[in-house]
């Protein structure tokens, strides 16, 4: 359905502002690692695992989440969640020990966990179907502006206020979008009969029996937690701890990655669906991208530090690969599916993420700090290793499943 420009302005900016904060959340522990390390003691375990939380709690609502959307409304579910966010913020920015944090940090992902697909449900009802790739791509892009706020802008912020300071203006200004988006957008509830719990479920058991979903999925998972993982957290350290940068210096190369992502997110989408009309497969593109994305690993963990900006904006750049997927198993499945494997697919990766970014932490935590409170290079080797093996094992299974796949064909 085609809106005035007016309705554009009502549903998508406040919608598009929630996506902002729910990113900027994510990342801004990778700037503010060092001060949480220096004011509550905590070794790199407690960090990875304060900051993982997030994915935990936003994994764990996807299911009933659905659910919410269908029976009350996006402008509802999301401007509701959304108090959650703050609360975990002002809890995170009061916390006097690692619990606190990760009580806090809990609550803000579980309050943003509707701030992707409350929109694109909004905009599949409020928006006529040939606006929705525009719509839904400028969405995600305004979440990259988010992750570019959480790197140099939030360093730059520690120069007049504390990070409790931060977290506490977070706080107050996800209680206004909450407002923002319960007062200002439009109401209007997906048609149609609502899906329950037990449909929900019924549904993701379909799409999680299929080989299929299972040939592709496990190396797309890998691929999207790892990034996740170090870019929200991780990456930060890092060039503190092996590429030796000063705060400033760390800002900025997180300011890099993000940059990278949002052009990744922006260009590889539009390059998959080119060469679709050329009758070159997604498939092929989210291949190309996530073996590459592995071999810039690779090159990082070898501490390649001569070409370190160059690498991680390629990190950025080709970590964003693993979405494509999300738009080829959609259309593998019946269109009554297809939200069902996108959030199939979110559960799996946020709490994928969660474990990756706690394990990093706790493989890190093997070797000793030194005493300026540094990392020891051979932790991140490890951690990040360790993650790229994960991903090397989910391409050997995708190359096998794909064979398989290829001979039951022949056979029929």
């Amino acid at each position: 359905m085609t809106t005035s420009r007016t309705n554009l302005l009502r549903i998508f900016v406040p919608f598009a502002i929630g996506y902002f904060f729910s990113y900027l959340f994510r990342v801004v522990n990778a700037v503010l690692a060092p001060n949480l390390v220096a004011d509550l003691s905590l070794g790199p375990a407690d960090l990875g695992l304060l900051t993982s939380t997030y994915f935990l709690t936003f994994a764990a609502f996807q299911l009933p989440l659905g659910v919410l959307l269908d029976r009350f409304g996006s402008r509802k579910t999301e401007a509701c969640l959304l108090i959650f966010a703050a609360l975990g913020a002002f809890i995170f920015a009061r916390a006097q020990s690692a619990s606190g944090l990760v009580a806090g940090r809990a609550l803000i992902g579980f309050g943003v966990s509707s701030c992707l697909m409350a929109p694109f449900t909004a905009y599949a009802i409020w928006f006529a179907k040939e606006r929705l790739p525009l719509i839904n791509g400028l969405q995600v892009a305004v979440g990259g502006l988010g992750a570019l706020t959480g790197t140099a802008p939030v360093e730059a912020a520690l120069q007049i206020t504390d990070w409790r300071g931060v977290f506490t203006l977070l706080a107050v200004l996800t209680l206004a979008v909450a407002a923002a988006i319960f007062f200002v957008v439009p109401d209007r509830k997906p048609e149609g009969g609502s899906v329950g719990l037990r449909d929900q479920l019924r549904g993701m058991g379909r799409v999680y029996s299929s080989f299929v979903f299972w040939r592709i999925a496990p190396w797309s998972v890998m691929s999207q937690a790892t990034f996740l993982a170090v870019q929200t957290l991780w990456a930060g350290p890092w060039f503190r701890d092996v590429a030796g940068l000063d705060r400033t210096g760390v800002a900025k190369g997180l300011l890099m990655i993000a940059a990278a992502m949002i052009a990744g997110f922006a260009l590889l989408g539009a390059v998959a669906e080119r060469l679709s009309r050329l009758g070159i497969k997604p498939l092929y593109v989210a291949v190309f991208g996530m073996s590459l994305f592995m071999v810039v690993e690779a090159l990082i963990i070898l501490e390649w530090t001569v070409l370190t900006k160059p690498l991680w904006m390629l990190f950025g750049f080709f970590g964003t690969t693993g979405i494509i997927t999300y738009a080829i198993l959609s259309q593998s499945f019946p269109g009554n599916l297809a939200g069902r494997v996108n959030t199939g697919l979110n559960v799996m990766l946020f709490v994928t993420a969660f474990g990756g970014q706690w394990g990093i932490g706790e493989v890190i935590n093997l070797w000793p700090t030194s005493p300026e409170g540094n990392y020891s290079p051979a932790g991140y080797k490890a951690g990040f290793g360790l993650m790229l093996l994960l991903q090397v094992l989910s391409l050997v299974w995708f190359i096998i499943a794909s064979l398989m796949m290829r001979r039951q064909k022949n056979k029929i």
